[in-house]
């Protein structure tokens, strides 16, 4: 597996990318977002600072226990792989303080587990993954994710919920107004916050051209 995608850190990479993963068919949170994951840390730490050894390792573990969107745990994912990388992490002698730090930003990166971040590096990995979910990537990935749970595309009664509850588990275009659209109101350092509104507008504007498209607007 190569690492490059890790630099400056390609070895600290090749010791834990074993552990990173684990068998899944979820094609969003794969090797690719871990890549884009730390390309966002590079990012936002070139600008905030915080120890990129820390932050390398919350990278690549923050995912290491894999629960589906749909599953009744989603909301323990982060605690669940805050745990095991560190039991990882202490096989492999690290300084308390430092696995700490790293099981903190983990704990603390999910948006369903809602744990407030209070150390730089955890400011900076929730930056980073949230991100991810924003753009066009986020585009990619929320209707990626809505085709494997079965998601309609949207309502065609109602596109717009206008005469409805949202409902994001049956239609893919509600998870804008549910989610998305509010992902860039909680971003916590300053260039995350720039950069999180350069991919909001992103976002709307694929809503308004989505819309249009299908006759709606």
């Amino acid at each position: 597996m190569t690492t490059t995608a890790f630099a400056p850190l390609q070895p600290l990479a090749e010791t834990l990318l074993p552990h990173a993963l684990e068998p899944s068919e979820d094609g969003a949170h794969d090797l690719s977002h871990l890549q884009r994951v730390w390309h966002n840390v590079r990012t936002l730490q070139a600008q905030e600072g915080g120890d990129l050894e820390v932050l390398l390792a919350a990278v690549l573990l923050h995912d290491c226990v894999a629960v589906e969107k749909n599953s009744p745990l989603r909301s323990q994912a982060s605690r669940l792989a805050a745990d095991k990388a560190a039991i990882l992490l202490t096989s492999q002698d690290w300084p308390d303080a430092k696995i700490a730090a790293v099981v903190h930003a983990i704990e603390a990166h999910s948006f369903s587990a809602n744990i407030t971040p209070t150390t730089l590096e955890a400011r900076i990995l929730q930056d980073a993954d949230r991100l991810d979910s924003l753009g066009m990537l986020g585009v990619a990935r929320t209707f990626y994710i809505a085709g494997r749970m079965g998601s309609a595309l949207y309502d065609p009664q109602d596109p717009e919920a206008k005469a409805r509850d949202y409902d994001d588990k049956r239609f893919c275009l509600d998870h804008f107004q549910t989610k998305l659209l509010h992902l860039a109101d909680g971003f916590q350092t300053a260039t995350g916050q720039n950069l999180a509104q350069i991919r909001h507008q992103r976002l709307k504007g694929f809503m308004e051209l989505f819309k249009e498209e299908i006759g709606v607007g």
